[in-house]
C-alpha cells in the first residue's frame, strides 16, 4: 500500500473511516467484522467479534443482548474499546471511548431488519450463560416459534444496541518492514487533534 500520509487525512475521523470504510466493502470479505473489548467487574480484559452496524457523527453502533457477559461489561461505565481490520488492505482502525444504549426506537428499528430466525434467537438464547446441551437451546427456539406463530417478532427487552462514542481514533496502514504509518485523532474540544505515532 502506498504511504499514508498526513496531508492524506481528513480532518474528521468519521469522514476518514467512511472514506477507508468504502474501500473495505470493495476489498474485504466482512468489512464491519471487528473486536470489542470490555473490562469485568475485577478489571480483567475481555473481547469478541461483534459486526458493526452503523457509524456517523456521535459514534460507532452495534447490537447484542443486553443481559450478556458483554452487555454487562458495557453497563459497568468502563467505556470500550474496537478494533476493525481489514487484512486484504492492510488496515486497521482502533476506537476508545465511552458506551452508551441506543434509544429504544433505534433498536426497535434495526430488530426488524433481522431474518426471521435471527429474531427468534434473540428470544431463545440465553446468551453467555451455560446450557446442558445444544437440544436445550433448539427445544427454546421452538417455544419461541410456538409462542409468536406466524405473527410478528418483537424487539424482546433484553437486546438492543449500544454506541461507543470515541475519544481516540487511530488509523493504521500497514507498511514494509514493520515500519507501518499510524496516526491517532483525539477529541479536544470541538475538533480532533491529530498526531503521527511511532509504528
Amino acid at each position: 500500500m502506498p504511504p499514508l500520509r498526513r496531508e492524506d487525512l481528513d480532518p474528521d475521523p468519521i469522514a476518514q473511516f467512511a472514506a477507508w470504510f468504502a474501500v473495505a466493502e470493495r476489498e474485504a470479505p466482512l468489512p464491519e467484522a471487528m473486536t470489542l473489548a470490555t473490562v469485568d467487574a475485577r478489571g480483567q480484559p475481555d473481547a469478541r467479534m461483534v459486526l458493526l452496524k452503523g457509524v456517523d457523527v456521535e459514534g460507532f453502533r452495534f447490537f447484542t443482548n443486553y443481559e450478556s457477559a458483554k452487555g454487562a461489561q458495557l453497563e459497568s461505565g468502563a467505556g470500550a474499546a474496537l478494533v476493525v481490520y481489514w487484512r486484504e488492505l492492510d488496515r486497521q482502525v482502533r476506537v476508545r471511548g465511552t458506551v452508551e444504549r441506543l434509544a429504544a426506537a433505534e433498536s426497535d428499528a434495526y430488530f426488524a431488519t433481522r431474518s426471521r430466525d435471527s429474531r427468534l434467537g434473540a428470544w431463545a438464547s440465553p446468551q453467555s450463560q451455560a446450557l446442558e446441551s445444544r437440544e436445550g437451546l433448539d427445544d427454546r427456539v421452538r417455544e419461541a416459534e410456538a409462542r409468536f406463530g406466524e405473527g410478528e417478532v418483537p424487539r424482546p427487552g433484553h437486546w438492543g444496541g449500544y454506541l461507543v462514542r470515541p475519544r481516540t481514533i487511530e488509523f493504521w496502514q500497514g507498511q514494509v518492514g514493520r515500519l507501518h504509518d499510524r496516526f491517532r485523532y483525539a477529541r479536544g474540544g470541538d475538533g480532533w487533534a491529530i498526531e503521527r505515532l511511532a509504528p
